[in-house]
């Protein structure tokens, strides 16, 4: 049986590897048409600010002002088979949830539950069960069955004239960037290292044509496209271009996308999210099929991320008829020191 720090064997089929992507997906609505009504303090988001996908949700839980609506809860940055941990908290246990693990919300659910243990995850408080993780979908209903709780001034991420291209655009970045860096990095024979390694680049010169002369992936403002490709392109020179081999080259290396990130990242709702210290700490010490030191680099410098971008002489702006989101509440603030562009 492996021990509390090891991760259970990954998906592969012939050297390539596979994303488990059968999610809980139940989904929390408005009319509450499929048991699950939205309801203000009623769930709780549990994400881990290393985990690309859980970074989605915090960001739009954000920029959408849902703070109160939807309380989080953040796991540490490294986990094993048995699944995420709150050791950040007080004594390893989450203090609304009650729990040391989100597996033991996924059980809550399902005694006999069999797949992977993810983030983001969202538990019903009162039952203690997980509703949903299915991570695609959450962003969205957040966007369209939340809206009573949006704050004053919150963008449109999912605007209904846009909805196809939004759909279209963030299809092929999933694809070909937020999971083809995975499969690269993952791949047990050098021909699918190599076919992941070609589409992710290709992918990138494609988003770098597009971004030439447009601010935002889709429309003039920021939309749901944004936030999945940004929260890859983050974490792309931390970890993708050494941890997972995707060394054409580095993100400061392509002008347009470095630009585009660093739009967004000082961008309120997105840079004051990240936690580079979880990004790298969880890549470089839970992969140890990979990295079998566990020693997490030094580099590269994150502070330049807070260079000028000149991305505003470009028509759009970043909220549309909207506001930028207030700072972050206290306690969700990212710790001193594990995001220096932000000092």
């Amino acid at each position: 049986m492996a021990d509390d720090h090891e991760d259970p064997p990954a998906g592969y089929v012939e050297g390539e590897f596979h994303r488990d992507t059968t999610y809980l997906d139940d989904r929390i609505t408005a009319d509450g048409r499929g048991g699950w009504p939205v309801q203000a303090g009623r769930y709780r988001l549990v994400v881990s600010r290393a985990c690309p996908w859980a970074n989605r949700a915090i960001i739009v839980r954000r920029l959408l002002g849902l703070e109160d609506a939807l309380p989080m809860a953040v796991a540490g940055p490294t986990h094993g088979w048995k699944s995420w941990k709150f050791d950040l908290d007080p004594g390893g246990v989450d203090p609304v949830l009650g729990i040391e693990r989100l597996r033991d919300a996924y059980l809550a659910r399902d005694p006999g539950y069999a797949h992977g243990i993810t983030v983001p995850a969202i538990v019903d408080v009162p039952s203690g069960q997980v509703v949903t993780n299915d991570f695609s979908q959450i962003t969205l209903d957040l966007s369209t069955e939340w809206v009573a709780h949006h704050r004053e001034g919150a963008p449109d991420l999912y605007p209904d004239g846009l909805r196809d291209e939004i759909d279209d655009v963030a299809r092929v970045v999933y694809r070909d960037v937020n999971n083809a860096v995975y499969e690269a990095g993952f791949a047990g024979r050098a021909e699918a290292y190599a076919e992941a390694y070609e589409r992710l680049f290709a992918r990138l010169d494609w988003l770098t044509e597009r971004l030439a002369t447009r601010r935002y992936l889709v429309g003039d403002h920021l939309t749901e496209a944004d936030v999945r490709l940004f929260t890859t392109l983050v974490r792309f020179d931390a970890v993708y271009h050494n941890h997972f081999r995707c060394n054409r080259n580095k993100l400061t290396e392509m002008p347009v996308l470095w630009a585009y990130a660093r739009d967004l990242f000082q961008t309120p709702g997105f840079g004051d999210t990240i936690d580079f210290g979880h990004i790298k700490r969880h890549y470089y010490e839970v992969h140890t099929d990979i990295n079998p030191t566990g020693i997490v680099p030094l580099g590269p410098d994150l502070s330049v991320w807070a260079q000028p971008h000149d991305r505003d002489t470009l028509p759009g702006t970043p909220f549309g008829d909207g506001t930028p989101p207030p700072p972050p509440p206290r306690d969700e603030v990212v710790p001193t020191g594990h995001n220096p562009a932000l000092r």
